[in-house]
């Protein structure tokens, strides 16, 4: 069989696995590979491809072609942003004349997929995919349009109305970008039926998976009373998250068990947290490469998030580490986990501490949680299930070529 030619463009690098984003792109980018695809990929990214990045992705690709993204104030972004009928992270993405010419020059050569990630990263190529007539798949990460509450809450109260008006062209970017892509992938059933609503065209589920080969015989550590939170601080909800922990959760659980701990890991953690919260049973890890280390030292994953969309994989590593999870429902969203059986769900602060005591309270408990929840994601979210959900996609795209 001949190998498929596929050209793929995202908006950022995915290596290192900072964001829930760049984790799925490398690991499925990783799953084509070891399938033989033939990938050129195409990146424009606010960071410099570094020699750890190029090493760890230049194996699964023939070409890896890295643009710089702009700074986030440059005047083109600020004056599209002003001027132009776009939203925000469209301006923040699009306007690249580069970018363009590049990929312009690339669909000069013959292609069995073109895939672009995310709806406000298609700006660039839009023009040229209609002109040529290139059928390609859009893969959308989140409901952005509704995903971006989170962040303009975080805003002064005198730009909130400006909010709203971005808010409105996301949803009428949202609609073109959906509306022009010849396939349109989906990360949960409920983003599925929300494209399907705004396009009237069907949306293909491709989940988000976990790394359930790198987890086997990964045991977590019960005596260790340590409760683990990762996340990617650049992103609204996490910061919200570990708030909400550590002001209301984590006290309630130290006033049953005062020997507890609480580990915080991700990207671009704040500095000034530790000065904000000096308790020293807070351990702040920053950014782990390999979250194996963390995991097999904790006993409990709480997923306190009350904003944001989407499955989450940080919740989906967690559950194929054998760790024990206390959520929200945002927390598993997507997911189709079941309380008291895969997981313990809560939403109040005293609820999810309650729930995080008794799992720090009884082994059996905790053990009987942990394997259920490594069971399902072993089942229903391994990497290579989402890729044979790619390239079920990727057929179909081929048969409308």
């Amino acid at each position: 069989m001949k190998a498929p030619r596929m050209l793929w463009a995202m908006p950022y690098l995915p290596w290192p696995t900072t964001s829930g984003g760049k984790l799925r792109q490398f690991h499925l980018l990783r799953c084509l590979a070891d399938r033989g695809y033939r990938i050129t990929l195409l990146v424009q990214s606010k960071t410099l491809l570094d020699d750890e990045a190029r090493n760890q992705l230049a194996p699964l690709v023939e070409r890896l072609i890295v643009l710089p993204r702009r700074p986030l104030k440059h005047p083109r972004t600020l004056t599209s942003v002003l001027f132009s009928r776009y939203p925000l992270l469209v301006c923040v993405n699009g306007f690249a004349p580069d970018l363009e010419a590049r990929f312009e020059a690339l669909l000069d050569e013959p292609w069995d997929i073109v895939q672009i990630e995310h709806s406000y990263a298609l700006e660039p190529y839009i023009a040229a995919l209609a002109r040529r007539g290139q059928a390609f798949v859009l893969s959308e990460h989140n409901l952005e349009s509704g995903l971006s509450a989170a962040t303009y809450q975080r805003l002064p109260p005198l730009l909130r109305p400006l909010a709203r008006i971005d808010r409105e062209r996301y949803r009428r970017w949202e609609r073109n970008a959906l509306v022009n892509a010849t396939e349109v992938i989906a990360l949960t059933e409920g983003d599925a039926e929300s494209f399907r609503a705004i396009s009237g065209r069907r949306a293909h589920l491709v989940v988000n998976g976990a790394d359930t080969r790198a987890a086997l015989g990964l045991q977590p550590d019960h005596a260790s009373q340590r409760v683990l939170f990762v996340g990617n601080f650049e992103y609204a909800p996490n910061l919200e998250a570990v708030a909400f922990a550590l002001d209301e959760i984590l006290p309630r659980v130290w006033q049953a068990l005062p020997q507890a701990r609480f580990a915080v890991c991700g990207y671009k953690l704040p500095a000034e947290w530790e000065r904000r919260w000096p308790d020293p049973r807070i351990e702040w890890r920053g950014f782990v490469a390999d979250l194996r280390t963390v995991q097999r030292e904790s006993s409990v994953f709480l997923a306190p998030l009350r904003q944001g969309g989407g499955s989450k994989l940080k919740v989906l590593e967690a559950l194929a580490a054998g760790l024990p999870l206390v959520s929200t429902a945002q927390g598993v969203s997507g997911l189709g986990v079941h309380d008291h059986e895969h997981y313990l769900a809560g939403e109040s602060a005293n609820q999810l501490a309650t729930a995080t005591i008794d799992l720090l309270q009884s082994r059996e408990l905790a053990q009987r949680i942990g394997a259920a929840g490594r069971r399902y994601v072993r089942e229903h979210h391994s990497w290579e299930h989402a890729a044979n959900q790619l390239e079920q996609v990727h057929q179909t795209l081929k048969s409308c070529a």
